[in-house]
């Protein structure tokens, strides 16, 4: 590594550090026990979930691109976890596997896919970057950037559509768009937030800033690398959070909510978060420095989450254990169901391009 891509990866890691201790969010979530739990649960998931993924990759049992979702757990949960679930609607990335599990399709409908079996969530179609569930309401992972928001665009179109035009006062459910840092500088980032915030449309776009798109550290890419303001352009509500407190993450979506239900249109939470493994599994993660990975891997999101309930007398180091032993349970049996599942049938490769 050269002496410029030694102080670039320097003043990147201090610029985020910064950003962090002045976050100009607004109050975190209020937290008991019940809301904890469900959040440990939800985060811990997913973390297993991931682990589980890269054994079997690195075993040569998962083929293809995965991209794994390990340290922005409290993204996902924070903002799904606020939502009405088979509600509202969600729309991910091509780092879908967790926000697939947070919005509730099950372990083994989401493991079965990644394995490209008929039991998968896409009927094996899929695969790790297109998870599809209707019944969960989530909207689809898409391989390149940006291709999401205009889906979940109109989806929130559509709930305000049903409410004026067809005077269906039960319909108020909000679209969560999740993306990137990278996608930020893409038009349709641009294009979208200016339609929502016009039509006053019930969405929150979701940028998980994990600080690299592949290689590119976000500072790099962009004229203003503080992605929140940039809704200040269309007018819209914007904030940024610590996308390592799942708490302060949940609270900013919770206010998102409030004004979308409200007709107050759309937000954009800028979630300062960190991928602690590679952007893929094919990934070497060279580029990153030990210093800033060490720096970020202080900050887990599920750690912090298991001290505050633990100073709160919420629960205990046994409890959560013993919730982490049934998850372990349950993503060991999504890998056993997925394995023994049928894979699709050759006759029916063209089944579901086109409506029956």
């Amino acid at each position: 590594m050269t002496n410029d891509q030694e102080g670039s990866q320097l003043l990147q890691q201090e610029g985020h550090a910064e950003r962090l201790t002045s976050l100009r969010g607004g109050e975190s979530a209020n937290l008991d026990r019940e809301i904890g739990l469900k959040l440990f649960r939800d985060m811990t998931l997913g973390r297993r979930f991931e682990d589980k993924c890269a054994e079997m990759y690195y075993r040569g049992k998962m083929f293809g691109f995965v991209h794994l979702y390990n340290g922005q757990e409290a993204v996902s949960s924070g903002v799904i976890g606020a939502m009405k679930l088979k509600h509202d609607w969600f729309c991910s990335t091509y780092r879908d596997h967790v926000h697939a599990l947070s919005a509730g399709v099950p372990a083994r409908q989401v493991m079965s896919e990644l394995f490209g079996k008929e039991t998968g969530c896409s009927k094996g179609r899929g695969g790790s970057m297109h998870l599809f569930s209707k019944e969960h309401h989530l909207l689809g992972g898409y391989a390149f950037i940006g291709e999401g928001i205009p889906i979940a665009l109109g989806a929130a179109f559509s709930s305000r559509y049903k409410k004026e035009v067809f005077s269906d006062e039960n319909s108020d459910s909000v679209t969560a768009a999740f993306f990137g840092d990278g996608t930020c500088n893409n038009g349709q980032f641009f294009e979208c937030l200016n339609m929502a915030q016009l039509w006053k449309l019930p969405i929150i776009f979701v940028v998980e800033n994990n600080k690299w798109a592949i290689g590119m550290a976000h500072n790099r890419a962009t004229s203003d690398p503080e992605i929140w303001r940039k809704a200040n352009a269309f007018g819209m509500k914007g904030e940024e959070v610590d996308g390592m407190d799942v708490l302060a993450v949940r609270g900013a979506a919770q206010r998102a909510l409030e004004r979308a239900r409200s007709g107050d249109g759309p937000t954009l939470i800028e979630c300062l978060t960190y991928r602690f493994r590679g952007h893929s599994l094919a990934d070497p993660d060279e580029l990153r420095s030990e210093e800033e990975k060490d720096f970020w891997a202080q900050k887990d999101p599920i750690e912090n989450l298991a001290r505050i309930l633990a100073e709160k007398g919420f629960s205990n180091k046994n409890e959560l254990k013993s919730i982490e032993k049934e998850i372990d349970l349950e993503v060991n049996d999504a890998v056993e169901f997925a394995l023994s599942s049928k894979d699709p049938d050759p006759n029916e490769l063209t089944k579901y391009i086109w409506a029956d």
